[in-house]
């Protein structure tokens, strides 16, 4: 039987690797026939029409005119450390503007009501607008499990290894604890901003969530650190990885018989600082027998770093066309950008910058397909690592396994099927351990 027709609004904002998914389940609904309005900051308004969707920016909560850092309020490169980047989060954008983000929310959908909203998993306020509204909606994680509610799931930040020994695990919910301690802190002004909706108070700011439908996470289990069962609220549905609409057409620079192995080197469509790591990446992939494409994805100006002979250096490029010539890849550990390289099966050098990054450079490392550096590496580690993963072959071998479990775990019209079942009320709602 056909599926009835609906209307979906999608919620994001511009961070990077929270644009794409949202814009890759835009296309895959209206495939089927649906109606889809995303709702993000301004600037990603460009990549939205151009997919065919409908278009609502913010006006009230943060709102991004453009890309790059000059536009950007989360200014997580400036602080002490990834703690301090995620208290700057909630305090600028996740909890700080969340009534914001709610009364745009109700703006919207009274002017463009819907069978079903699909929110981005760090915008609490929108999902909090929703539910004032008695709104249907569904929650999009971009990433690994930002909220600390699920037993047996690793906490996100530290980029912690599965626990082996007791201790670990008293470790890791300790570290939970204090995770959720730290979200709480902001719960007195969350639950002010509900009471202003007419809504009642949490217990815990991460028990927003559960106001949802579902918590689908655009991941895949075989990549992620997952206990053996979850709670029904939440679902795998596969990593959503379009390339970007604004990324330029690919044109190599390089002689058609040249056959050296190619390097893709991308760190980041945000700013995180990261144009001196660049250049320590450029300089050391200087002297290999290689070929490199560096993207800067706009987050970082041409004239910051130095091209070398052998390392092509582009403002973008469509990152699934290269993966399919390269044998390598070089990158700041975002899960976009991860996952992209472990689904062709190649083995990756990730240098963390912050966020959920080291928690991707951990799946990586744990399963043998890549290595990892701490931000800083000079050019002489950086040309060593990549030497190594050029080189010994087990990299290669266990990144081509890694690519094969993932690519086996999802179809692409998995996130497809679950949207289209909770928009008719098809759900599970079960509540985390």
């Amino acid at each position: 039987m056909e599926t009835r027709k609906g209307s979906y609004v999608l919620v994001t904002f511009e961070g990077g690797g929270s644009v794409a998914p949202v814009i890759t389940l835009a296309r895959k609904l209206m495939w089927e026939g649906h109606a889809v309005r995303v709702v993000s900051d301004e600037c990603n308004r460009g990549e939205a029409l151009a997919a065919g969707a409908q278009f609502s920016p913010w006006s009230r909560a943060v709102n991004r005119a453009e890309r790059g850092r000059d536009h950007e309020p989360v200014r997580d490169w400036e602080v002490a450390d990834g703690f301090a980047g995620i208290c700057l989060l909630l305090d600028v954008q996740i909890v700080g503007r969340a009534e914001d983000y709610a009364r745009d929310m109700i703006e919207i959908l009274r002017e463009h009501p819907a069978d079903l909203v699909l929110v981005n998993d760090l915008i609490p306020g929108a999902m909090m607008g929703c539910e004032a509204l008695g709104q249907p909606f569904a929650i999009l994680g971009c990433h690994p499990l930002t909220w600390p509610v699920v037993d047996g799931m690793l906490p996100l930040g530290p980029g912690l290894p599965p626990p082996q020994t007791p201790d670990d695990e008293a470790m890791i919910r300790d570290i939970r604890a204090g995770i959720m301690a730290t979200f709480d802190e902001r719960l007195p002004l969350y639950n002010s901003m509900r009471a202003n909706l007419g809504l009642q108070p949490l217990a815990h700011l991460a028990d927003q969530i559960f106001a949802a439908r579902q918590f689908l996470m655009a991941t895949s289990w075989a990549y992620d650190f997952a206990p053996a069962v979850l709670p029904d609220f939440f679902a795998y549905v596969g990593p959503q990885l379009d390339d970007n609409l604004w990324s330029q057409p690919w044109a190599s620079p390089f002689a058609p018989d040249d056959t050296r192995p190619l390097a893709l080197v991308s760190f980041s469509t945000t700013f995180q600082d990261q144009a001196n790591m660049i250049q320590q990446v450029i300089d050391g992939l200087a002297t290999l027998d290689l070929r490199a494409v560096v993207t800067l994805g706009g987050a970082i100006r041409p004239n910051e770093v130095r091209a070398a002979r052998n390392v092509h250096v582009v403002e973008s490029a469509p990152h699934n066309q290269l993966l399919k010539e390269a044998s390598l890849v070089i990158n700041h550990g975002g899960h976009g950008t991860v996952m992209k390289a472990a689904i062709a099966g190649l083995p990756q050098l990730i240098i963390p910058h912050g966020r959920d990054q080291h928690d991707n450079a951990m799946r990586i490392g744990h399963r043998g397909a890549g290595l990892t550096l701490e931000r800083g590496a000079d050019a002489a580690a950086i040309r060593a690592a990549a030497l190594r993963l050029l080189t010994e072959a087990d990299f290669a071998k266990n990144a081509r396994a890694l690519g094969e479990r993932i690519r086996a775990s999802y179809t692409e019209d998995d996130i497809v099927r679950a949207v289209e079942a909770l928009a008719a009320g098809d759900v599970g709602n079960e509540r985390a351990a």
